[in-house]
């Protein structure tokens, strides 16, 4: 069986890789046909400079979309054969320019009917086929400069690792567990006050028993994650003490939690749901404004290290 069949859509990039070179191995037997000495890789940087000018090593590299020392090392090849000399440009000793040898200039006229029919050949494979290969790549170059592969892979894994996460009530065997996830941040950051003592050492007398909620995020039968909702007053509850494992970040449990929340709140009653945090935590901060949060100037904040406080309207 093709490799690539059986590998399916997650071989595209070793596919187009085969593509490139095929495509690559074909082009070096056209350029002699039409007794040009020209390798196909170097075609963009003797197309950049055909028109005569000086262009330098880091103009080329952003026109034809190449890495600088990637030109760099195609120009020093250029240059061996001839095809390339240096340049001096008045006023910039600090570049180094490059432009078209006598040599490379005089390609210019026989190249030209080799575009020509070069130009007409993929025309006509392009009437061949259902798809337009030119108009796909277009697009795949945007989606990829608009959101990279790997960004679009980070996203799926945290959205596959997002099913295993279980949201649960906080049960008394989940004290310990509460406090840690908490302590470990804070002190990661800032130091411990003690309204952080107060919630995290007695979460079922000023958290729980005062109309309050808290959740726990299990993962593989560990608590990972947790999150609780303050009442503050019959239309408003505060999001506070969310805190994730290191070691389960990326998994989207954070917004596993706010949702939680947010959801149990409104279900309470709340209209409003309003947190204290630091513009240090920016992945935090990200999170919130994810969430729906906005930022707000509310009242005092009995903690040290509030530098911001959000709300979201239920």
């Amino acid at each position: 069986m093709n490799i690539y069949e059986k590998a399916g859509k997650m071989a595209l990039g070793s596919r187009l890789r085969r593509l490139g070179e095929l495509f690559a191995e074909q082009s070096a037997q056209i350029y002699p046909a039409y007794g040009i000495e020209i390798q196909p890789k170097w075609f963009p940087v003797y197309y950049a400079l055909s028109n005569g000018g000086e262009k330098s090593i880091t103009e080329i590299a952003v026109e034809i979309g190449h890495s600088h020392p990637s030109v760099s090392t195609i120009v020093k090849e250029m240059m061996k054969k001839g095809l390339v000399v240096s340049a001096t440009v008045k006023g910039d000793g600090r570049k180094n320019f490059v432009k078209l040898s006598e040599i490379g200039l005089s390609i210019n006229e026989k190249i030209e009917v080799q575009y020509a029919d070069v130009n007409a050949a993929v025309e006509s494979a392009f009437a061949e086929t259902q798809y337009n290969l030119w108009k796909a790549i277009e697009e795949w170059e945007f989606l990829l400069e608009q959101k990279s592969l790997v960004k679009r892979v980070e996203e799926q894994r945290k959205l596959r690792e997002s099913k295993d996460v279980e949201i649960v009530p906080y049960q008394p065997e989940h004290k310990h567990a509460f406090k840690q996830l908490n302590v470990d941040w804070i002190t990661q950051y800032f130091k411990m006050e003690d309204f952080d003592y107060k919630y995290l050492d007695h979460p079922q007398e000023n958290i729980l028993n005062k109309g309050g909620y808290i959740f726990m995020a299990i993962y593989k039968n560990e608590p990972v994650g947790t999150c609780a909702i303050v009442k503050m007053d019959d239309a408003t509850y505060e999001l506070a003490k969310m805190g994730v494992a290191p070691h389960a970040k990326g998994k989207g449990i954070g917004y596993l939690l706010g949702c939680a929340c947010a959801d149990k709140a409104k279900r309470l009653g709340a209209t409003k749901l309003y947190l204290e945090s630091n513009t240090l935590l920016k992945p935090a901060i990200s999170l919130y404004q994810k969430l729906g949060f906005k930022k707000i100037a509310g009242p005092p904040s009995p903690y040290e290290r509030s530098n911001i406080q959000m709300e979201l309207e239920l």
